[in-house]
């Protein structure tokens, strides 16, 4: 069966799956909607986290950027950065967070801080950093459907908008939850059998973890000596040893995306789902094994795939691939305008190389890497349709999740706990659908004009999470005399100066160029990116709400009481049973 038309039983099957999933688990209610009453399994919850947590990010964009934008060992941020995070998570917050036992983020941080103005601005901060993370998503969505439908961009993007939209809307976390459990299974194999495949062909070795350590079976040089040397002959730097700036900015990097994680809302109130703070431990422990099996896959797919790809495009050293004797997978990802060829030269052949001057290849998206793979590889048809379905799997996972917890902060926490205290059941669910649905729509408008590859626009919502609503949960749960002023003054700061950071060198979202900080050269503040900054904004966050707390009135006795009784093991917490 021709490829095309493997692509869409494979891809349409598990869509059609994904909607009677939704269908059979609609929400009935708002506890339905924001928490799937919560009581889905440990084990359930832990396959649905690591969908909702593998992201677009994770599964098409994090083996690009260790192939190409940080060259192997400068990816390592991403694995350590994101897998550290979730054990932040999984051991100061995710407990503590349940045995509260409410709905969303904000809640926690409005009642433990005693003041709908904390609330609000936790909201503000949640949709800032989830819009910000779901562009990422809609980027690669738009990227596979544009693939595997051969289509432009935006086609498959707006596609991709109605199918989220669909089964979002219809079945809240319920049925965001079932899906996700779907979709893991969906996106592990699509990604771990091409990576079985290519490190057998590769080097023998079935398991690629291993594989990417050993021999390649045609000239028995190790595979990473092996991508060492085509690289540096190319111009670039070397694979193994290559970093991202400086040590201190892998540093801060690494520390951003770790505490961006463990503030990351959508991750946050999958734990709200689980039936007690016991099963919110064993959840987490179960999503730590499921997320294992990618990120430890991910170096092996990234390292062949480079060496592949390179190997394609330039067979031998200075014997260059004649442009109309490209391959089929070049032609298919230049229909899509994410791989593009420039003959500077007029020699019609593809000439690769790091010199700008020179480097025919002018467009290679990060992105297209997992994706494209199985094709340069050369694998059985059913091995890259399978991978089209992981890959939108991956996607519309996370897409979901995100769009939930900011719909749940506009329609539980401001509608509801705000400004229509008397709304009843039914109204703020209809609320809920409505605000995901606006949500989607705007996500999709700025998915259409990215400001970076999916990675890049997720790594700085991990900023802006870090920044702004790590600190006040973290101090909300250990710190006593933490009250209303600090936490609100600590949010503003953080995700202020990460927000001007960001602004003055990217002049992303929204902002075209901005001088108020004067003509500074890229990365001033001490070598450091704009995707880095959050942890020097969680920093300044910490310190604010430190300083003006200790100048303004303790929180009341009951409020000190909540934190005694969320921390122990013994009580039964403020507002649950378990």
């Amino acid at each position: 069966m021709e490829l095309q038309t493997l692509s869409y039983l494979v891809v349409g099957f598990t869509f059609a799956v994904y909607i009677g999933i939704a269908f059979w688990a609609r929400a009935g209610s708002t506890q339905d909607f924001y928490v799937a009453g919560g009581g889905v399994h440990p084990v359930a919850n832990g396959m649905a986290t690591a969908a909702d947590w593998m992201s677009a990010a994770s599964f098409i964009s994090m083996a690009g950027l260790i192939g190409f934008s940080y060259q192997g060992y400068g990816g390592s941020v991403f694995l350590l950065g994101w897998t550290g995070g979730y054990v932040l998570l999984a051991m100061c917050l995710a407990p503590y967070l349940r045995k509260y036992g409410k709905f969303t983020v904000p809640e926690f941080i409005g009642d433990r801080y005693y003041s709908n103005v904390a609330r609000i601005v936790a909201v503000i901060c949640l949709i800032i950093a989830s819009i910000t993370y779901v562009i990422g998503q809609m980027k690669g969505i738009g990227v596979a459907f544009s693939r595997f439908l051969e289509t432009s961009y935006d086609t498959g993007l707006g596609i991709g908008m109605v199918i989220v939209f669909f089964y979002s809307v219809l079945g809240g976390m319920k049925g965001i939850t079932y899906t996700q459990i779907a979709q893991y299974v969906v996106l592990i194999f699509a990604y771990t059998i091409p990576a079985v495949f290519i490190s057998l062909s590769l080097t023998g070795n079935p398991i690629p973890q291993l594989g990417l350590g050993s021999t390649l079976i045609s000239d028995g040089t190790y595979v990473l000596d092996k991508l060492n040397q085509v690289v540096m002959e190319l111009g670039f730097s070397e694979y193994t040893t290559s970093t991202r700036g400086s040590t201190l900015n892998m540093f801060f990097y690494t520390l951003s995306l770790m505490i961006g994680t463990a503030g990351l809302p959508h991750v946050i109130i999958r734990f709200f789902t689980v039936p007690s703070v016991k099963a919110a431990r064993q959840s987490a422990g179960w999503a730590l094994v499921f997320i294992a099996i990618l990120y430890t896959t991910a170096p092996a797919v990234a390292g062949m795939a480079r060496l592949n790809l390179m190997s394609t495009i330039e067979p031998t050293a200075g014997n260059y691939l004649q442009y109309d004797q490209r391959p089929q997978w070049f032609k298919n990802w230049e229909s899509t305008g994410l791989l593009e060829f420039e003959d500077k030269n007029g020699d019609g052949r593809i000439q690769y190389s790091a010199d700008p001057i020179t480097n025919e290849m002018v467009k290679i998206d990060n992105d297209i890497l997992v994706l494209a793979n199985p094709e340069i590889a050369k694998l059985p048809n059913w091995v890259i349709a399978l991978v089209a379905a992981g890959g939108l799997a991956a996607a519309l996972s996370t897409a979901a999740g995100l769009l939930l917890a900011i719909s749940s902060a506009i329609s539980h926490d401001l509608l509801k706990s705000v400004f229509m205290p008397k709304i009843t059941e039914r109204g703020e669910l209809n609320a809920s659908r409505i605000a995901m649905a606006f949500t989607v729509l705007f996500a999709g408008y700025l998915g259409f004009n990215p400001p970076d590859f999916a990675a890049g626009t997720v790594a700085l919502a991990f900023g802006l999470a870090a920044s702004s609503l790590f600190p006040a949960l973290m101090l909300g749960i250990f710190y006593k005399r933490m009250n209303t002023a600090g936490a609100v003054a600590g949010m503003l700061s953080g995700i202020s100066v990460t927000l001007l950071y960001v602004f003055q060198h990217t002049g992303i979202m929204f902002v075209q160029s901005t001088s108020f900080l004067g003509n500074m050269s890229p990365n001033w503040f001490f070598g450091i990116e704009p995707n880095a900054f959050g942890a020097v904004g969680a920093m300044v966050n910490f310190i604010v709400a430190m300083l003006v707390c200790r100048f303004t009135a303790e929180p009341p006795i009951e409020i000190q009481q909540l934190v005694d009784n969320v921390r122990s093991p013994f009580s039964a917490g403020a507002a649950t049973g378990h």
